[in-house]
């Protein structure tokens, strides 16, 4: 019989910087196509009793940045909250603040991806001067502030903003009811990452 790695108790993570180390040699394992973590149900199982997640990461919807799988991370390990262009309204700053403060995670990290969808509708809106109706517009709205720091003529415009908004994310974490206290003791840290869709590679924000 063949023993799941993913299942396998493991000591868990209460560091911040050790939870980052652990989410970069994921990347790293997923990148260089060595995962040690399949989603197994056997996995499943044996996270079923409780949890002790060492990160919460917050991301897009896009379908093409599956988190877990990009950090090779398995059951229990990382809370994962997305929305599109990773917008950090009240129920995401909620679920953040959950995490950190009643499920004791160490480590926010805050993932952009390149070629967003929803900042590059963003940057073409801001350009037209036409803004969108409805619910995506509340989308369009959030995004705005980091579109209007970068120049939006630029041909790298939609780059230069989706970074900028990951960085005012960042600081909007750091700010959550509970979190920013954390921040401030030194328990809790927040960084900035992005994606690249084409080398599966995650670059950390300084």
């Amino acid at each position: 019989m063949t023993t799941d790695p993913s299942a396998a108790a493991a000591t868990p993570i209460t560091d911040a910087a050790d939870a980052l180390a652990e989410l970069v040699a994921g990347n790293k394992r997923f990148v260089s196509g060595r995962p040690e973590h399949g989603h197994r149900v056997s996995a499943a199982a044996a996270a079923s009793g409780g949890q002790q997640p060492h990160a919460v990461v917050v991301g897009c919807i896009d379908s093409r940045v599956p988190l877990e799988a990009i950090f090779d991370q398995t059951f229990g390990n990382i809370c994962v909250v997305r929305s599109g262009g990773h917008v950090a309204d009240r129920a995401v700053l909620g679920s953040v603040g959950f995490a950190v403060l009643k499920l004791g995670v160490p480590l926010i990290m805050v993932l952009g991806h390149k070629r967003c969808g929803a900042v590059q509708a963003t940057v073409e809106a801001v350009r037209a001067g036409d803004h969108p109706g409805g619910d995506i517009g509340y989308l369009v709205d959030q995004l705005a502030p980091a579109v209007r720091q970068v120049d939006i003529e630029a041909p790298d415009a939609a780059e230069q903003a989706m970074r900028a908004h990951v960085a005012r994310t960042v600081a909007r974490m750091r700010e959550i009811d509970g979190v920013a206290e954390a921040v401030r003791a030194g328990r809790v840290d927040v960084v900035g990452a992005v994606y690249d869709l084409d080398t599966g590679w995650v670059d950390l924000l300084s």
